[in-house]
């Protein structure tokens, strides 16, 4: 037991504070423990996790089929996202059993990546990918959240493309025509209409953005866009570049002083619900799987949404960005023969790549397949009654080849949360000095990106897989 906590110890966040990493260590390592003592239904029945109960009930009764069809039998089951990602963890630095095939969220996949390649608990599909035309077959940048250092470790459920949704019915009311709207200046130009103080109470009767400083979410949704982000291809920190303290500078207009024009109406909130269904902001940031949320969350606003590509940075820039990822990966200690990898493979395959599991995704979900095959499908073009009668699923398929790439860099988060910290203290200081102006704002936010930076490249430095130490 000693020895697996002195081995997990060296895979925790070098930033966590002793005492934590060794709560963190102790908790694991029991963990690992009533993982080895935990035995199988039967001998040849196979497990699958997953922490999405969307994704549960959508795989019930195809499991079953399979299950019926007289293959290897398959088991699924529901954790929590913490439980697994514990789970999971625990699994792979313990070298014992977990499931035998795992749906990971992009944060949880990340995190298995801060020791060397052949370390990760995942099995490496690069080959496997190569040699079936599947990295052709779908859509790049959706293996970018899994794959590290030229490896890939996951089979992608999904693209998720961004658009924004907005108040069809009071952008229409008030004569404006989005058609004119191509960059983030055209957007509120157009839009600043709907600002009007109509009641006379000295505040706009509602703001243009759903977004404020602490969502990290929205950050980096525009950051990616602008072409920015925390990491570069070779995983070295970026958070200071030119790009994102533009990003921060002009956000922080958006969100203070007196050309305010965003507010924030909390997502996955009842009283962010009510302010969206109130009017109180215009227009929020629609990834594919958002609109099937506010359908049943906010219903009153059916048929008076449509969506349209975000606007670009600059003329004839990006139109869209990424939120969110899920993948479908086979952990080694599944594998301890060429043919449990071939009944996990196929399985994987079944689940992910059929022609039904495509058209289950779009209507219980909303949510575009990376298959590119599928992409004409008919399915797409079917107006959205949500969406005002538009055909949700063909607009995200035309935004979908051009999602931006993103860094699987177990850092992201710590990184993501740092530069959360600059745009809130680059949007307190502008606030107290009533310094708008963009020159003073890209000059303090290149400040605050840069104690950022080196927050993250001293974390980064003692990781020697990761700073240059080791391939």
């Amino acid at each position: 037991m000693e020895e697996q906590q002195d081995r997990i110890a060296g895979f925790l966040p070098e930033w966590l504070p002793p005492g934590a990493a060794i709560v963190t260590a102790l908790a694991i390592g029991s963990t690992v423990m009533l993982l080895a003592g935990a035995a199988r239904q039967t001998p040849n029945e196979k497990t699958m996790w997953t922490f999405a109960r969307p994704h549960y009930l959508m795989y019930e009764p195809r499991i079953a089929a399979w299950n019926k069809s007289g293959r290897t039998p398959f088991d699924l089951r529901l954790l929590s996202l913490p439980a697994m990602e514990r789970r999971m963890m625990a699994s792979f630095l313990g070298d014992v059993p977990s499931a035998d095939v795992l749906e990971v969220e992009r944060r949880g996949v990340s995190r298995t990546f801060g020791g060397p390649v052949e370390s990760v608990g995942f099995y490496d599909l690069t080959d496997k990918l190569k040699e079936e035309g599947l990295l052709e077959a779908i859509n790049a940048p959706s293996f970018s959240p899994w794959t590290t250092r030229g490896h890939i470790f996951g089979l992608p459920h999904d693209v998720h493309p961004v658009m924004l949704g907005y108040r069809a019915d009071l952008v229409e009311a008030a004569g404006i025509d989005v058609s004119k709207i191509e960059t983030w200046e055209d957007f509120f130009r157009e839009m600043k209409p709907l600002m009007a103080d109509n009641d006379k109470d000295g505040k706009p009767d509602r703001f243009l953005l759903n977004m404020w400083e602490t969502n990290q979410d929205h950050l980096e949704v525009l950051l990616l866009q602008a072409g920015g982000g925390f990491f570069d291809e070779q995983e070295r920190p970026t958070l200071d570049s030119a790009i994102n303290v533009r990003v921060l500078a002009t956000i922080t207009t958006w969100l203070a002083g007196p050309a305010r024009v965003a507010a924030d109406a909390p997502n996955f909130t009842a009283a962010g619900n009510k302010l969206k269904a109130d009017g109180y902001v215009v227009s929020s940031f629609f990834p594919d799987w958002m609109g099937d949320i506010w359908k049943h969350e906010i219903p009153s606003l059916g048929g008076k949404m449509k969506l349209m590509p975000l606007p670009a940075w600059e003329k004839g820039g990006r139109r869209t960005s990424v939120w969110g990822g899920t993948m479908l990966g086979i952990p080694k200690t599944a594998v301890r023969t060429p043919k449990d990898f071939d009944v996990l493979w196929e399985f994987c395959k079944e689940l992910y790549i059929s022609d039904q599991f495509m058209r289950d995704l779009y209507r219980e979900g909303g949510i575009v397949t990376p298959v590119k095959k599928y992409w004409s499908d008919p399915i797409f073009d079917e107006p959205n009654a949500f969406f005002s009668g538009q055909p949700a699923g063909r607009l995200y398929i035309n935004l979908a080849p051009l999602v931006p790439n993103r860094n699987s860099s177990p850092y992201n988060t710590f990184a993501m949360y740092r530069t959360v910290d600059a745009l809130v203290k680059l949007a307190e200081e502008a606030r107290a000095t009533g310094k708008y102006d963009m020159p003073t704002l890209e000059s303090r936010a290149k400040v605050y990106l840069g104690e950022a930076q080196r927050q993250v490249e001293n974390v980064l430095k003692r990781n020697v897989f990761l700073s240059g130490g080791a391939s």
